[in-house]
């Protein structure tokens, strides 16, 4: 019998589908043990103030950490962190060779070589329109449009049947960089036959198509054009077609460019070396910023999603070394808040504010961003060129995914699998089923440390965070009698109990009374001690404030 008739064709989630970020795809061809996998993108997402601490949100990859020497190929579909931002931390465990486009390839490698400790991942390039084999699959890399240069769509061949992988991607009639989504390519694909679509969700619950990237430059050159003072314009620092969009806005308006935030200067570096800031003059240093007339500036840069460390967050505090803002002048946020970063965002904006300075935000009246994804009528058109018999909604929150699957049905796709993280989907052979749910939760990045919340510390830090931290040290004899006066330390609790009386002092009498209310020939098990001391504090602290904090004892024997 051969192989290919008892072998499975297998699609596994492990991040990306139920959430925006941490895109983690895993597919599989073979049979048990002897299966062998590839993964499609490798991302992360982002830390809220649930999780203190933490760096960077990774997915669980423990399913083919397990399996990791059946790991053929990590295929990077394009270079936004949510699709290859974990790399660096997952790819020592996983050690497969990533295979990469140049332009994700060139910002890895300028990633590695800013982190030290960085591990030496071993790079292959690929480009759109190219062939080659990873694993089991026979793959073909498809040119779409998005925000970032050189993003793909990937055709998995297999014996059992074609698996396409949107990644992510939109169509636009006029993009500002780079050629349109390749058409008569996903029409051949279908002409060959699509066993399955995996789609990009993000954008399914919009009706319509998205605007042009040529719109949202022309908004701006207006934008730039009738301003007075300085015009600063934050973006996701990998939209290379906004950068230079934005570049050309200021030219025209005969305006200088000045770009604010790491992660934007290495993107505009990566950039020009790979020439898409080709006729784009070079960009002024930040130590420039004050010597500009204002009306003579425009600043790109960093924080469009409120982050606090980027470089407009701390201009919003007037905490920058280089740069102020004053009256008069405007900030720009082209970009959309990504879902959890609402209250970040606006923070900044109030800041922007109190200095005096005009906001513009994305409106009808001043289309200042669009979307790289597609909405529905660009979905159902994919649809049509691909003829997919199974469709399989991903990349979104449970909203998106949803009104996917609802139009995948409505657009006559025989079979649609609304699956999430984790349920592993035999494609073929026979139809579509669900023949595993592996787990497939979240592990975090906290300094050198990769583990989940107990292991990282992170749980507890939350808990900390709510209640505070209580600390009593006592020295005993072997009599069970005390050498010396307790310690008693507070963190994270209020100063005074009442107008008298400090917690601290509080705390130290009903701990004391707790020990010398133990009889004292039980006095000798350390244990007890500790049980009826911290009881005793975190009853007091109930009583007085209304919360538990965590409470630790230790009891030194002498």
């Amino acid at each position: 019998m051969k192989d290919h008739e008892t072998s499975e064709l297998i699609f596994l989630p492990l991040g990306g589908v139920g959430e925006i970020g941490m895109n983690f795809a895993l597919y599989g061809y073979g049979q048990g043990d002897r299966r062998r996998y590839i993964a499609v993108d490798c991302g992360v997402t982002f830390p809220g103030d649930d999780l203190p601490g933490a760096d960077l949100v990774l997915p669980d990859i423990n399913y083919i950490a397990q399996r990791s020497d059946r790991l053929d190929a990590i295929i990077i579909t394009h270079a936004h962190e949510d699709h290859y931002g974990a790399l660096l931390a997952l790819w020592p465990t996983l050690k497969a060779p990533v295979y990469c486009t140049p332009f994700a390839a060139a910002m890895l490698e300028a990633k590695i070589r800013s982190e030290p400790g960085a591990p030496q991942i071993e790079i292959k390039e690929y480009k759109a329109g190219a062939r080659f084999k990873a694993g089991p699959f026979d793959i073909d890399a498809v040119h779409v449009t998005h925000s970032i240069p050189e993003p793909v769509s990937l055709m998995l061949r297999s014996p059992l049947g074609n698996v396409l992988h949107t990644g992510d991607w939109k169509l636009d009639p006029d993009p500002t960089l780079g050629q349109k989504t390749d058409e008569a390519h996903f029409r051949r694909l279908g002409d060959e036959g699509v066993l399955a679509l995996i789609c990009d969700s993000t954008n399914a619950i919009r009706d319509g198509e998205s605007p042009s990237e040529k719109q949202v430059s022309d908004s701006l050159a207006s934008i730039i054009g009738e301003a007075k003072g300085r015009v600063l314009i934050t973006t996701f620092s990998s939209n290379v077609g906004r950068i230079r969009s934005i570049a050309l806005a200021a030219a025209q308006a005969k305006r200088q460019v000045m770009v604010l935030g790491r992660s934007l200067l290495r993107v505009c570096e990566v950039s020009r070396e790979l020439g898409y800031l080709d006729g784009i003059a070079p960009f002024l240093p930040e130590d420039e910023f004050k010597s500009v007339p204002k009306d003579k500036l425009v600043v790109i840069c960093t924080g469009s999603q409120g982050e606090p460390r980027a470089a407009l967050g701390k201009l919003a505090r007037d905490e920058h070394r280089n740069a102020n803002l004053s009256p008069g002048d405007m900030v720009v946020f082209s970009s959309r808040s990504i879902p959890g970063n609402e209250r970040e965002i606006i923070d900044i904006q109030n800041g922007l504010i109190e200095l005096g300075v005009d906001i513009v935000t994305d409106t009808p009246d001043s289309l200042v961003h669009v979307s790289g994804h597609p909405r529905r009528s660009e979905l159902k058109q994919m649809y049509e060129w691909t003829i997919p018999q199974i469709g399989i909604p991903v990349h979104g929150e449970a909203a998106h995914l949803t009104a996917q699957a609802g139009l995948m049905s409505d657009s006559g796709i025989p079979s649609v699998m609304p699956i999430r993280n984790g349920d592993m989907l035999r494609l073929a052979p026979g139809d579509p089923t669900i023949v595993e749910t592996i787990e497939a939760g979240r592990v975090f990045k906290d300094g050198h440390i990769i583990g989940n919340r107990d292991e990282t510390g992170i749980a507890r830090r939350r808990i900390l965070s709510f209640v505070g931290l209580v600390v009593m040290a006592l020295v005993v004899d072997r009599n069970g009698e005390l050498v010396a006066d307790p310690e008693i330390t507070c963190q994270g609790l209020p100063q005074m109990a009442d107008e008298d009386d400090s917690f601290e002092d509080i705390l130290y009498d009903a701990g004391l009374s707790a020990f010398e209310n133990i009889p004292r020939k039980k006095r000798r098990d350390d244990g007890r001690i500790q049980q009826a001391v911290e009881r005793a504090i975190r009853s007091e602290t109930r009583e007085l404030w209304g919360k538990k904090p965590i409470v630790t004892v230790f009891v030194t024997r002498v």
